[in-house]
């Protein structure tokens, strides 16, 4: 086998998750081969004289795992699999209505079955004792319904490798909100869901004047206008609505809520929606009220996610050396190329549903980000959480976020621009006003093909897949730990795992050399670190970023709260904190031990 598998634990991903075998027969005998694979599909798209040219550029970017698309990505192109090669996917607006509901339920299940992660807004549905439309009955509100997602989802994956993603999401105004936030009280609810709560701008303002919040819910159309009527923008609606405000509560009261259910089990997180709505590319086309499973694209109903990262480790020049640096001008080339090859999917890629193909195509979105960042500092003898690690990170994330803009317009002017692009009020958002002048006199004469280029997701099985790389941006949990990998009968098998900058230290200096004050791990860094680094890269990411802030289990509960005040201030569009529970325990563990399988998207994996 290639000195690329070596170690135990990244072959066995390999042989379990991306290796192609079809009808009791092996297409890649090695890893070069499932990168010729890759390369070879994607190349397809092009014209025929220019696709060997295509292919041995995108070979070259795999090679070495120096650039690893989406999981789908690896496992899919290429081979027989009638599978989407789009990790993850918003469902359509909930429709109020049980038989809206059993539809959505429906969608939602061909495309699990298919190998999509879903995200899911049930704001829509009406309150829990709310009367049914229709049927004069009270209704049961959104949370029974996410039961039967929950099972929907166990049932669809109680076989094979893949483990269900889904997000939950609910509006902060809705009259179950506080039911939602205490769901995953019990350890055994809702375990195939990551739950968020949508907090809007007026919330943060109420919560800081100490206000009285109104939750409300939009009236029917033959609903009397009696009681309290207030102006919202609901959800799969695309204009304010009169809502009834059903009940007050205070908005601090809410807010401490929210905050004491992540304090002792880690759920929900927040996404700061209206943030994101006004931050969004196609905030003249769009009114987002979902997620991905993991969180870092923000997408419209039936929306997908094309994801890919490069690989910092592969671009650091003399590791742990004086002289050490990093290529910059590699990582722009790179994510040049790996722009084309992700607009290439959309060529090849089937789609469990229609309305997925016509929205995914509509914006052609990207999610092209980057994974061992800590690693990478570790190899440049930068401490994670210093202010030259933020500065650094900043540089690294604008630069693989504009060339990816450059690799965009070009093309544009080879393939043409995405079909939702308004040249005008396109060049009119938050985001790309924020732009270099000749990226957006490059949008103003060719347009651009994609919508968004950016996301920085979670990467924990193609990061273990190319060496145990620190996953996305990360922190390192520990130098040397316990990892588990379900293999496609459903068994685990646990490994003995090295971090890849420590493996690479101790091969270059022996077992016994000191480690330089730049190996820090997760347990030694304050939540500012964690949140500093998010907010360097967010500066320069359209969608959005997953990450998780791990706190000590005896951190206070009001020092634990404060973060989430400080994520909104520092412009971040939502944050999760994890501290270790009863309800969930830990994430992962050092030594002999390893973390019960109970959370369905963590630090340690992507939708793979």
């Amino acid at each position: 086998m290639t000195e690329y598998l070596s170690e135990p634990i990244a072959r066995m991903v390999w042989e379990e998750k991306y290796r192609y075998r079809a009808d009791g027969a092996t297409g890649d005998a090695t890893i070069e081969d499932t990168w010729r694979r890759v390369a070879h599909a994607l190349a397809a798209v092009e014209e025929p004289q220019h696709a060997g040219h295509w292919e041995e550029q995108f070979y070259a970017l795999l090679q070495d795992f120096k650039f690893l698309p989406g999981g789908r990505i690896q496992a899919g192109a290429g081979t027989r699999h009638h599978i989407t090669l789009f990790n993850c996917f918003v469902m359509g607006t909930i429709e109020d209505s049980i038989a809206g509901i059993f539809d959505a339920l429906k969608e939602s299940a061909l495309t699990m079955q298919q190998g999509g992660g879903i995200g899911l807004d049930f704001s829509t549905l009406r309150p829990q004792g709310a009367t049914a439309r229709g049927v004069g009955v009270a209704a049961s509100g959104p949370l029974s319904f996410m039961h039967i997602w929950d099972s929907m989802c166990a049932t669809i994956l109680s076989t094979g490798a893949r483990r269900g993603a889904m997000m939950a999401t609910l509006r902060c105004d809705h009259p179950d909100i506080e039911a939602f936030v205490e769901a995953k009280r019990d350890p055994h609810a809702l375990r195939h869901f990551n739950l968020s709560v949508l907090v809007s701008d007026d919330l943060m303002e109420a919560v800081a004047r100490d206000a009285q919040w109104p939750l409300v819910f939009p009236l029917g159309p033959e609903e009397p206008t009696s009681g309290e009527i207030v102006q919202r923008r609901w959800s799969g609606m695309a204009t304010p609505q009169p809502c009834r405000v059903v009940r007050k509560t205070g908005a601090r009261a809410l807010w401490q809520k929210i905050m004491a259910a992540a304090y002792e089990y880690a759920e929900p997180g927040v996404i700061f929606i209206d943030r994101v709505n006004r931050c969004n590319n196609l905030w003249y086309r769009e009114h987002i009220s979902a997620t991905n499973p993991c969180g870092e694209i923000p997408l419209p109903p039936y929306g997908a996610c094309d994801l890919g990262s490069l690989n910092l480790t592969r671009f650091v020049r003399d590791p742990f050396a004086s002289s050490a640096r990093l290529d910059l001008d590699g990582i722009g080339a790179a994510a040049s190329i790996a722009t084309r090859m992700l607009d290439n999917v959309y060529g090849i890629s089937h789609f469990p549903l229609v309305k997925q193909a016509e929205a995914a195509s509509a914006s052609r979105r990207l999610g092209l980000g980057l994974t061992g960042l800590a690693d990478a500092l570790v190899m440049l003898g930068i401490p994670y959480g210093s202010a030259e690690s933020f500065r650094l990170a900043g540089e690294v994330m604008a630069r693989i976020s504009q060339a990816a803009y450059r690799a965009s317009i070009s093309l544009a002017q080879e393939k043409g621009v995405f079909p939702l692009f308004d040249q005008e009020k396109y060049l009119q958002g938050e985001f790309v006003r924020a732009l270099p002048e000749d990226i957006q006199q490059g949008i103003r004469r060719h347009g651009i093909r994609n919508s968004h280029l950016n996301a920085i997701a979670p990467t924990g099985t193609i990061s273990l897949l190319a060496g145990n790389v620190s996953s996305g941006l990360e922190p390192v949990y520990d130098w040397r730990y316990r990892r588990s990998v379900r293999a496609a009968d459903g068994r685990i098998s646990t490994f003995e795992a090295r971090d890849h900058a420590y493996a690479l230290y101790r091969a270059l200096y022996g077992e016994q050399a000191p480690l330089t004050p730049a190996f820090v791990t997760a347990a030694g860094l304050p939540p500012a670190a964690h949140l500093g680094m998010q907010a360097a890269l967010q500066a320069h990411v359209d969608n959005a970023i997953s990450k998780t802030i791990n706190v000590a289990e005896e951190a206070s509960f009001s020092d634990f709260s404060g973060i989430y005040r400080l994520a909104y201030e520092q412009g971040l569009k939502g944050c999760t904190v994890f501290r270790p529970n009863a309800v969930t325990g830990q994430v992962l563990m050092a030594g002999d031990e390893h973390a019960p399988d109970r959370q369905c998207c963590s630090i340690e994996r992507e939708a793979d």
